[in-house]
């Protein structure tokens, strides 16, 4: 959301560190960055704030963590050798126009 530059501005800063790192290390290490929505965890957002975010999500709901460790093990998995520096969006479509 556009109303929460610190917030933004870090989670730019985490993407683009990531994609650094992948160049630096690529000898020795890949680096990916996981961009998650909302997930249903402790850090959760407000009732407000979900109700907004069902509304914005294509899928129209937040994320089970059961859902983004596919994710993870494919990252640690040996499918994924040849991925490196890639930022992968998991939100349900939140980001969808």
């Amino acid at each position: 959301p556009v109303d929460q530059p610190v917030y933004n501005a870090t989670k730019a800063y985490v993407t683009h560190f990531g994609k650094s790192l992948a160049r630096e290390w690529r000898e020795f290490a890949r680096v990916n960055i996981v961009s998650p929505g909302f997930f249903d965890t402790k850090m959760g957002a407000g009732p407000l704030a979900l109700q907004e975010a069902y509304r914005m999500a294509a899928l129209g709901r937040q994320g089970h963590t059961k859902e983004i460790k596919g994710l993870y093990l494919y990252l640690a998995s040996d499918a994924s050798t040849y991925m490196t520096g890639s930022d992968l969006l998991i939100d349900g479509g939140y980001v969808l126009p």
